[in-house]
This record gives structure tokens, C-alpha cells and sequence, in this order.
């Protein structure tokens, strides 16, 4: 499971094994909507950035909604820690895997599907990956942000959902 949402979130393994169930805002067969405000490198610095969220949908969305629904209440969602992957990894070492390639993985996809003409917009993939996105059009500004107010309704207006169907 945690695995297929690093991927689906093109996330690092630490901020997904870190989850908690409450940062699952919606978790129904067609969407799932991650907080990333109380994971490691999250909006600890600042709470309103665009990539505070991730709406996934698509491919195997309605699996990860099943394990969810059929899990108890957690603190934390993998007990597997991103030294312990590295571990795991180390074990095949002409596979070259480390923790970061899940995320390396999915955001290297996704540049193969834009070049190929998928109507992914570029500055979607910066919002999923949390990095820094570069502002221009198609930016929104941490105060609109700050005075968004329902987190569900956010998440969706921020339109990950367009990037995840993809993964």
C-alpha cells in the first residue's frame, strides 16, 4: 500500500510512511485526498503551500480506498522506515533502487507522457512532487491559499487529481 501511494502521490518514502489516517481527508473508490501539512518536509514551514495537497484518482485508486477502509485507525502509515527500504533495496544491487526512486519514478513517467502529448500540465507535476513551483500563470498564491478555508474543497480546486489519473 505504501508503495503504490508514493508512486500515485510521487511522493518520498518518508512522507507517505509517515501519514497518519486523519491526514486522509476523503477516502472513497474514485478519490482520495492526502494532507501532506504534518509530514517530513511538509508545510511545517508553511501551511498554505499548493502542494500541501494531493486528490488521487484513476488507476488503482478504488484498491487503496479498499485498504483503507478495511484498516484500523493509524498513527503511522508504514512501519518500514526509509533506512530500512534502502535496506531492503541494497539486497539487489543491480536493480539501483533507492527510497528517493519511487518518486524519481513516477516524476520521470509523467515527463514521458507530457512529451508524448498527455494534456498533463507541466507546473501539476511541480504541485505533486511538493517542490517549489515557479509562479507565472499558473500559480496561486499562499494567501488565496490561506483564505481557501474548506481543505476538500481546496485539494480539488488544485487539480492534482489531473496528474495522479496519470500514474
Amino acid at each position: 500500500m505504501c508503495a503504490l501511494l508514493a508512486w500515485k502521490t510521487a511522493s518520498r518514502w518518508a512522507e507517505v510512511a509517515a501519514l497518519s489516517s486523519t491526514q486522509f481527508l476523503l477516502v472513497t473508490p474514485e478519490e482520495i485526498v492526502v494532507d501532506w501539512e504534518q509530514t517530513p518536509k511538509g508545510r511545517r514551514r508553511n501551511p498554505f503551500k499548493p502542494s500541501r495537497f494531493a486528490v488521487i484518482v484513476g488507476l488503482l485508486t478504488s484498491e487503496l480506498a479498499e485498504m483503507f477502509r478495511t484498516s484500523a485507525p493509524f498513527d503511522r502509515l508504514c512501519l518500514l522506515t526509509t533506512t530500512g527500504l534502502d535496506a531492503m533495496w541494497a539486497r539487489t544491487p543491480e536493480m539501483q533502487r533507492y527510497s528517493h526512486s519511487i518518486k524519481r519514478g513516477a516524476v520521470t513517467h509523467l515527463f514521458g507522457l507530457i512529451a508524448t502529448g498527455a494534456p498533463i500540465p507541466l507546473h501539476l507535476v511541480d504541485r505533486l512532487a511538493k517542490h517549489e513551483e515557479p509562479g507565472g500563470l499558473e500559480a496561486i498564491s499562499e494567501t488565496t491559499i490561506r483564505y481557501g478555508g474548506d481543505p476538500l474543497a481546496l485539494a480539488r480546486v488544485l487539480e492534482t487529481a489531473k496528474v495522479t489519473s496519470h500514474l
